[in-house]
């Protein structure tokens, strides 16, 4: 069915008639992965208690995470993928039990790719804070009641901090490479700034060293869009028979805006009306209004609005140079052999974010350039072309 393929990893389509009969009904309290669902193929790791930049603590974290491949007997062909803010740790795979969508990379990781499964040990963790399976909002707290409101703010460090004692509870000592896609880009940059001596190769793609002013506004409508649900209830409603649906539905509307290119959705859409009915004043709607709809719609039934709400916080907190003298310093501590791949049509994270990174970095595979892929499918580009970002990638492994 349409609704288990990522919308994140495909041009835009028409929404037909059949995709919103996919989605009737409401949506469920929270679309996170609960105790007692089918864990699909997720492992998990207890992290134990983790001390937070903001001065709390988060008691009996754990994380859940995803493999493929073998890890050689020296332990050194680990290679860790960090996702996007809405993505999980089902990189590759079919829909099934415990896995409402198909993997987000299929096309990138997977024997004989760019990232290949024949030669590396992949590990994908849900990062912490999510709700596929990662100690987030929609877990119990160690009181038996879910965290809700009471889950305390998280940075990008804190969220790599879980990442490391993974690692440790894995006995990798060392990642062949870290690579991070937009959010994930974030993490890939503080584990090779942080952890320089864990890191061999290091690929951010699509993502920036800080979070813009800009990048922060764009983020605070959406967060005030599900607060301002009262389904909401201040972050406590996992015991509600309905949850922030339509709030986090909008959010995610919101978001899809971001992530594709203007170019891309007026070529798609033009002005096509959805069905027959004039939208001009005759109860008819544009198709890209009925896209948009759609899509969050879907998103709430795989998703969490607290969770929502934590890991964006944690993105627009993002600032390598936080405590560190500067951007440029920090970038400077990188020992990795790295690539930083942009999208000329990215309106969320500008191609000269990329190349503010590159510059920056004391070795990239393309001196120090980025390397820019031209594609109208703006943000989400990196997980949609295949066939331009799997060469760059497969180059920085062969290195």
């Amino acid at each position: 069915m349409d609704w288990q393929t990522s919308e994140d990893t495909v041009p835009s389509a028409f929404i037909t008639e059949a995709n919103r009969r996919s989605l009737l009904g409401t949506p469920p309290t929270t679309g996170a992965w609960r105790e007692g669902d089918d864990p699909g193929h997720r492992q998990f790791a207890a992290v134990g208690t983790l001390a937070l930049e903001s001065g709390a603590t988060l008691p009996h974290a754990r994380l859940a995470y995803e493999t493929w491949g073998t890890l050689s007997p020296a332990r050194d062909n680990a290679v860790l993928i960090v996702h996007a803010l809405t993505g999980d740790s089902h990189v590759i795979g079919r829909p099934g039990p415990g896995h409402p969508t198909a993997g987000w990379w299929g096309g990138i990781v997977g024997p004989g790719l760019a990232v290949d499964t024949d030669r590396w040990f992949v590990i994908a963790p849900n990062m912490l804070g999510g709700c596929q399976g990662s100690t987030g909002p929609a877990s119990f707290s160690p009181d038996g009641a879910e965290w809700g409101s009471r889950f305390p703010y998280l940075t990008i460090r804190d969220q790599v901090a879980a990442q490391v004692a993974l690692a440790d509870a894995l006995g990798i000592e060392r990642f062949a490479a870290v690579i991070g896609g937009s959010m994930g880009g974030m993490h890939a940059l503080e584990w090779a700034i942080e952890h320089p001596q864990r890191v061999e190769r290091l690929a951010v793609l699509a993502s920036t060293a800080v979070s813009s002013a800009d990048q922060i506004a764009l983020n605070s409508v959406q967060l005030e869009a599900i607060r301002m649900d009262p389904l909401f209830r201040d972050g406590d409603y996992y015991d509600e028979p309905e949850g922030p649906y339509r709030g986090l539905a909008l959010a995610r509307r919101m978001a899809l805006l971001n992530y594709r290119s203007p170019t891309e959705l007026n070529e798609r859409f033009e002005r096509s009306w959805q069905g027959v009915l004039d939208p001009l004043g005759k109860g008819g709607r544009f198709a890209v209004e009925s896209y948009l709809d759609f899509h969050g719609n879907k998103f709430t039934r795989r998703f969490d609005a607290g969770s929502y709400i934590t890991l964006v916080e944690a993105m627009n907190a993002h600032d390598v140079g936080r405590g560190r003298g500067s951007v440029a310093e920090a970038l400077a501590r990188v020992t990795a052999t790295a690539l930083v791949i942009g999208v000329d049509s990215d309106r969320l994270f500008p191609v000269e974010q990329s190349r503010q990174i590159a510059a920056h970095l004391p070795r990239t595979i393309h001196g120090a350039e980025a390397h820019v892929i031209s594609s109208p499918f703006g943000h989400d580009a990196f997980l949609i072309e295949n066939e331009l970002v799997g060469p760059p990638l497969a180059a920085l492994l062969a290195e």
